[in-house]
């Protein structure tokens, strides 16, 4: 498998889990990150002993094949439309872009050009929720027919220092967190066909409760309690709860509910933890543990592999095959997300206009074969 050299735009906190993890997957070697600010850009390379380059200069290095975009969601359309126009692959974090109309620009710049765009999340391929997968696909509990998911909790801003984007536009629990979840449901159940919702905003301000700004309040400008309904095209009708005005619930992660059984899969935002099945008898019971190697803790009592998507993007570039975490995925959960928000300012149903395919299991001989 040929080595890529990866290059990263973007050296916030979230650089440090690419860096830091990239080193497990054969296929990718760091040699590159660049900011906006020289010295944040120093500072982390001089941390991976990689190079600091201007964003120019990143773009148009000789030995750097695919840039990571790493930069607030409200920029990625730009910078990962830069990245193309520059001949790079592109890999973006969550969200791909925030409108599907960037989305389909980005899809079809990187047709003409013969480029790759991946997009996170990758939690998906993790070792749980592909057990779930291999369940799913196994006919475990007959045909999906419905599901709930809720991602709840209280925001942001009693531990970020600077939650402003958090509560504008761009931002929000779907934009923010349903990539994980809404990712996962099109992995193991298919396209969604259709969105349904009521979306409000509970409190106009936030008090920000850590570092340098503790005691300011910052204004909410977008939806943060929000109730779906996701019409799937294979029939599967599913409830998803996303709310950052819930001090606490004791609902479930995610539910899969089939002809002859139920499903409950951990936290899509990590890529392992126990995985329970239930059948007709209605009595739930862990499954046995799956040897999937991206479902081992390896990092603070967590299975943590951030950075799987990319390998995988990158060894698929080398086999000429499809990666997992492709355009078309990314694009149709950027359908589905906006779609959620504008039914619930609009109090409607809205059809989508995107499709796309399952992507591929990743099963755990597949896995092993991305690592070093």
């Amino acid at each position: 498998m040929a080595q890529l050299g990866i290059g990263i735009i973007g050296c916030g906190n979230i650089s440090t889990s690419y860096l830091g993890l990239a080193p497990l997957f054969k296929a990718l070697k760091p040699v590159a990150v660049a900011d906006i600010n020289m010295d944040a850009a120093r500072a982390r390379a001089a941390e991976y002993d990689i190079r600091a380059d201007t964003i120019e200069d990143l773009l148009s290095a000789a030995d750097v094949d695919v840039v990571v975009n790493l930069t607030i969601p409200a920029a990625h359309f730009e910078v990962t439309k830069r990245i193309l126009e520059a001949g790079k692959h592109a890999y973006s974090e969550k969200p791909l872009v925030l409108t599907l109309a960037e989305g389909e620009t980005l899809r079809e710049l990187a047709a003409s050009q013969n480029l790759r765009i991946g997009s996170a999340p990758d939690t998906f391929l993790g070792g749980a929720h592909q057990q779930g997968r291999a369940a799913v696909d196994a006919g475990d509990v007959g045909q999906i027919i419905g599901g709930t998911c809720h991602v709840m909790g209280h925001g942001m801003e009693a531990w970020h220092p600077n939650p402003d984007f958090f509560f504008q536009p761009g931002g929000g629990p779907v934009l923010d967190m349903g990539p994980y979840y809404i990712t996962n449901l099109i992995q193991l159940i298919g396209p969604v066909k259709s969105v349904a919702a009521l979306a409000t905003t509970s409190f106009s301000e936030r008090m920000i409760g850590n570092g340098d700004r503790t005691g300011e309040k910052v204004s909410v400008n977008t939806p943060t309690n929000i109730h779906a309904l996701l019409e799937f095209a294979n029939g599967a009708t599913v409830t998803l709860g996303a709310s950052w005005d819930v001090w606490a619930n004791r609902h479930g992660h995610m539910e899969l509910y089939g002809t002859d059984g139920s499903l409950f899969l951990p936290d899509p935002n990590f890529f392992g933890g126990p995985v329970e099945i239930a059948g007709q008898d209605n009595n739930i019971e862990v499954m046995p543990s799956w040897d999937h190697p991206f479902g081992i803790a390896n990092q603070d009592a967590r299975a943590n592999y951030r950075c799987a998507g990319l390998a995988d993007m990158a060894a698929a570039i080398d086999a000429g095959r499809a990666h997992r975490c492709n355009i078309d995925l990314a694009v149709h959960a950027v359908d589905v997300m906006t779609s959620i928000l504008r039914a619930g300012e609009e109090r409607c149903f809205v059809e989508l206009s995107t499709t796309c395919d399952r992507p591929a299991a990743l099963s755990p001989d597949e896995a092993r074969a991305l690592l070093v």
